[in-house]
């Protein structure tokens, strides 16, 4: 089987190391991704949302399926591209990973159809708005209603001091988007659930803990996610209950939204937290997260090739999981998030990240004249497996000293103090 998969950073890496491994790859990528090339038996740089180029290049390579993994190239319609040039897909269509670019969609859609999980929200189009749903809840989250890279949600107390500075950072988001999303401060624990989804049934993923926070001990600003861990079936925090009751969520969520005509097929990512009175959902996403994809795609038994393959037939093929522990940690250049240091030339020792018992992978970086330099966002994600966290986490450390430049990471993801503190606050709310 011949699979196309379109993207190129650390996460898409990690899922062209699984399709290589059961189908011939093919990358299309906007510039050379160094890892995704090596293991490609043909690549096409261009604009991903080149129509033509792609359409005829996916034609001329007799490619049977595709993969749009990117979410930015989900809302620009990538899948539908390939669609339209009689390529299977097993991504979600633009109408589909609405799910993710439009935040007030899903929403709505939760509470069209009373799905559980919703915090108190409210989409404001005009300051009078704001200024009330502020005065009834007290401190909120404000957050855009398209896509920010993880980087635009801001919350009241942690990023943002007062009502003045909340109500500035509306204003902006309603002059820029004509509406902005508050909704209720919630207090709990965090966690990923992914699935993957043939429209109608879902195949969940171990569940995972993301990292948001610049800086050790959760300070700093918001980034794309510094790195993440996982435990097997459940993390620390975690119950039985609070995975079933996500489960039960994101079902009846691909319920209705199959039912109003609009079939998800693709990766489902759901962002929950777990809170005192249960499970709130904090958002959706269409795609595998970065840097989720890496811990569950290093445990995954099945062939991926065979369950994007099931995913476009309408059939969905269950995946079995490995329970070991997993962490990841990204390197990320100076000045990262505010002002990454670009054009700053990298190296990995891929030999000694294997000597550690991790595997490194290429994130938002370039290559040229044989060699890798940073671009101003992630660099490089090492990740590493064992039966025990705290090895996992060591050897993921490990790692990180096999990758040269003018890098830095965080160092306490995946260590037991860290999880440790994460337990405890969830003891004290209930």
């Amino acid at each position: 089987m011949k699979i196309a998969l379109v993207g190129s950073g650390a996460r898409e890496h990690a899922i062209a190391e699984c399709l290589s491994k059961g189908a011939s790859l093919y990358s299309i990528m906007a510039r050379k991704h160094p890892g995704i090339a090596k293991l490609s038996t043909e690549y096409l740089i261009c604009d991903p949302t080149d129509k033509e180029a792609m359409g005829a290049w996916c034609i001329e390579k007799g490619i049977d399926l595709g993969f749009v993994s990117p979410d930015g190239l989900l809302e620009k319609g990538v899948s539908d591209m390939l669609a339209s040039a009689g390529v299977k897909v097993a991504s979600p269509l633009r109408a589909a990973a609405r799910i993710e670019w439009d935040k007030a969609y899903a929403r709505t859609l939760l509470h069209k159809h009373g799905i559980p999980g919703l915090p108190k929200f409210l989409l404001v189009k005009n300051m009078e708005e704001a200024s009330k749903f502020l005065s009834e809840l007290g401190d909120v989250v404000i957050k855009p209603v398209g896509l920010t890279g993880g980087k635009g949600v801001r919350i009241m107390g942690e990023h943002l001091e007062s009502s003045e500075d909340a109500l500035s950072y509306i204003s902006g988001l309603i002059q820029k988007d004509g509406h902005a999303l508050l909704e209720e401060k919630l207090d709990g624990e965090e966690f990923t659930l992914q699935a993957f989804c043939d429209g109608t049934h879902l195949s969940a993923m171990p569940p995972v803990q993301d990292h948001k926070r610049a800086f050790a001990n959760d300070t700093g600003p918001n980034t794309g996610g510094m790195g993440s861990y996982s435990t097997g079936r459940l993390l620390p925090f975690m119950e039985l209950k609070d995975l079933e009751d996500a489960q039960s969520i994101m079902q009846q969520t691909v319920d209705a939204m199959r039912s109003e005509g609009n079939p998800f097929k693709g990766i489902l990512y759901g962002q929950f937290m777990v809170t005192k009175p249960g499970i709130r959902l904090v958002e959706y996403n269409a795609r595998f997260g970065d840097p989720e994809a890496m811990n569950v795609l290093m445990l995954l038994r099945t062939p991926l090739a065979d369950i994007l393959n099931s995913i476009s037939g309408g059939s969905l093929q269950e995946a079995a999981f490995s329970t070991n522990c997993t962490v990841v940690k990204y390197l990320v250049p100076e000045g990262y998030p505010e002002d990454g240091k670009k054009d700053s030339k990298i190296d990995v020792d891929e030999r000694a990240v294997w000597d550690c018992g991790a595997k490194a992978y290429y994130a938002s970086v370039y290559e040229k004249g044989g060699s890798v330099y940073t671009t101003p966002s992630r660099a490089v994600a090492v990740a590493a497996q064992d039966a025990v966290l705290e090895r996992a986490e060591e050897k993921a450390e490990c790692a990180t000293r096999a990758v040269h430049g003018q890098l830095w990471h965080r160092p306490d993801i995946g260590t037991p103090a860290l999880v440790r503190r994460r337990v405890e606050h969830m003891r004290r709310l209930k």
